[in-house]
């Protein structure tokens, strides 16, 4: 039988599995600031980890997921040599 050509690798699969995790850290990061009083202002929705931290891992992990899309995969490497 013929093997079935993937577009991705299983490193993709992994590098884009990582980068979705990665992502969902920086959303969960950015979450919070619910205050207790219903005319109250909180001011901890501009902390440094809400406007800073966040942000920077939720965008490296986007980087990432562009990363491992573009990768060629090892097993599509290794057929062009072989035909």
């Amino acid at each position: 039988m013929d093997k079935k050509k993937f577009a991705f690798g299983k490193e993709n699969f992994i590098l884009l599995g990582v980068s979705i995790l990665i992502i969902i850290i920086g959303f969960v990061l950015m979450s919070g600031g619910k205050t207790t009083e219903e005319t109250g202002f909180d001011p901890s929705i501009f902390n440094t980890r809400r406007i800073v931290i966040a942000p920077i891992v939720t965008m490296a992990g986007f980087f990432l997921v562009i990363w491992a899309i573009l990768k060629k995969p090892k097993d599509t490497e290794n057929d062009e040599k072989n035909q």
